[in-house]
């Protein structure tokens, strides 16, 4: 898929390949309650956060993923994890999803800048035309903070994902093309 791994880091972030050996930093933040609740995941006890590593390390071999560990370097400390994902190289798009950082690292700037270095990356280093998030129609907070970024809501999926709860979610589809990137950044 690539020369190596991928790392990605500004000022205020460490963006680093996510493996069985560093997900531990990340069990104090994933154990938060309710830290995912927008998400069909479960992270919460350190059995199920293992497991959740090793799907996303799976689809890293299947090369339609690549798993981050988040380091906020002005707190210095882990903070989180995130993805790009649904990897179509084809088609030239991908998704950046499967992102949660503890709520202490909310309302930061952590994820903009998360966010920005993902997308210069997907968009110059990576060739890809689009970009997409898909987001849970509840979650106000992620749904502002892509509209920030100037992805535009394409459509909603009505009833698609069963949560960890039972209740099955709408999912609002966002998307950024190259071009529009280009104008913003």
């Amino acid at each position: 898929m690539s020369d190596g791994p991928i790392i990605l880091e500004d000022m205020a972030v460490r963006l680093s390949p996510l493996t069985l050996e560093n997900y531990r930093h990340l069990i104090p933040v994933a154990s938060q309650e309710k830290l995912v609740q927008y998400s069909p995941s479960d992270i919460e006890t350190p059995e199920a956060l293992q497991g959740y590593v090793q799907m996303a390390l799976e689809a890293q071999r299947q090369e339609t993923a690549i798993p981050f560990i988040i380091y906020d370097k002005k707190r210095e400390t882990y903070a989180g994890s995130t993805r790009y994902m649904h990897i179509d190289r084809k088609n030239k798009v991908l998704h950046i999803g499967s992102t949660w950082i503890g709520r202490e690292f909310q309302g930061s700037t952590l994820n903009t800048h998360m966010k920005h270095l993902m997308l210069d990356h997907a968009f110059s280093a990576m060739g890809f035309e689009k970009v997409e998030f898909r987001i849970d129609e509840r979650n106000l907070r992620s749904r502002k903070a892509v509209e920030k970024l100037g992805a535009k809501l394409e459509g909603i999926l009505r009833k698609n994902v069963y949560m960890l709860d039972g209740f099955k979610r709408n999912t609002c589809c966002y998307g950024i093309l190259r071009e529009e990137w280009e104008i913003r950044s």
